[in-house]
């Protein structure tokens, strides 16, 4: 634990200097750590070597960061503000501190109560459910970077009181991360029993296994344009370094939605009513932050305030493009037996047409992926982008 919390300080401290190299190496570093010990001592160890694993995992996270870290720390040369401006300097808030870790806590209760209600289930339906998540789950984690990579962006910008350019930044973060994990949806929904039996479907996990898990994923995913928007929004919030109670009051409300769901459903329809109730109440969460940041709501020029309407606008014809894609993308998967040519079919499939339909409705997405490319490309190319 005590590992895990220097590794995100870490990784926190170096993105604020716009340095990411180090902290994406982090679950290299983790990963490896697991595997070598249950390479060495799982014969002796069993599953306790696993653990032994994050353990040495957690401490390579920090030692993967800390050569960067000191040459920051280390560093005489002072930060790069703008000409003429102020950098202020303000202690950190309790009640910011306090505001963030209890929606964090909020936010991860939401899996305590799915278990709990699964717990009642026939033996399966929980390992279904987490099989089902840390799948669906890896498109929402990819869309979430471009927000990581652009949170000092708006924290500066708001510092320097210029709101118009964190409301501009915060609206394309929006679009091209929902862009991002809506296509990967697709992906999942299309191509959900092709991908499970690709992956975990030999041993003790059987067909009846991959059938059951797939049909979950499928319902789960529904919930990740929520999540992406969830994971998205909350930056802006507590980009402005000022503590807001708005995000856990949304957070509470979604998690009381996904409790009073699945309680109704969770005898009806087993672990497919959990999934179902995941998704509506991180939904729920996304709608009420982003109505929280509706232009004119919040006056404080240290605040961002987004165009509702014109992101509800991108977020439909996003929404539009991907039913068809989906659908496309299934009917290819079912046509071929073997589940990797199934599952290279149903993707293939669900890219050309997700892609130039985005472009056929007017979204501004694609080109906005685009750019954001090219610039990584090119700082990556001149050595700016560490």
């Amino acid at each position: 634990m005590l590992a895990f919390g220097l590794a995100g300080y870490c990784s926190a401290a170096l993105r604020a200097h716009r340095c990411f190299l180090a902290p994406a190496a982090i679950y290299v570093a983790y990963n490896t750590g697991i595997i070598a010990a249950m390479f060495l001592l799982g014969e002796g160890w069993g599953v306790r070597s696993a653990a032994v694993g994050v353990a040495a995992g957690g401490c390579l996270m920090v030692a993967v960061q800390l050569p960067s870290l000191w040459r920051r720390l280390a560093s005489r040369t002072p930060p790069v503000a703008r000409a003429g401006a102020q950098v202020e300097e303000r202690p950190m808030q309790l009640a910011l501190v306090a505001a963030v870790l209890l929606f964090a806590l909020c936010r991860q209760s939401q899996v305590l109560a799915e278990r709990f209600l699964a717990s009642g289930l026939p033996a399966g339906a929980i390992s279904h459910l987490n099989y089902a998540q840390k799948v669906a789950q890896i498109p929402m984690t990819l869309s979430l970077m471009v927000c990581t990579v652009t949170f000092p962006v708006v924290a500066r910008a708001l510092a320097d009181g210029d709101t118009a350019r964190a409301r501009s930044r915060v609206e394309r973060d929006l679009a091209l991360a929902s862009c991002l994990v809506l296509l990967g949806m697709c992906a999942v929904i299309a191509c959900a029993p092709q991908m499970i039996e690709l992956l975990f479907q030999r041993g003790a996990f059987t067909a009846s296994d991959t059938a059951a898990t797939a049909d979950v994923m499928r319902v789960y995913a529904l919930g990740l344009l929520g999540q992406t928007l969830v994971g998205a929004l909350v930056r802006s919030y507590f980009s402005a370094g000022r503590a807001s109670w708005y995000p856990l009051g949304a957070m509470a409300a979604g998690i009381a939605v996904t409790s009073w769901i699945g309680a109704a459903t969770v005898h009806s329809w087993g672990v497919a009513g959990i999934a179902a109730a995941n998704a509506l109440g991180i939904t729920v969460t996304a709608a009420l932050l982003l109505a929280g940041l509706r232009t004119g709501r919040l006056n404080s020029p240290h605040s961002v305030s987004v165009r509702v309407r014109r992101v509800l606008a991108e977020l439909t014809r996003l929404v539009c493009a991907a039913v068809v894609a989906t659908a496309a993308g299934a009917f290819a998967a079912s046509r071929l037996p073997s589940p990797a040519s199934g599952l290279a079919a149903g993707c293939l499939t669900v890219t050309f047409v997700f892609v130039p339909l985005t472009w056929a409705l007017g979204a501004q997405s694609p080109a906005s992926a685009l750019r954001f490319l090219r610039a990584v490309t090119r700082r990556l190319t001149h050595g700016r982008f560490r």
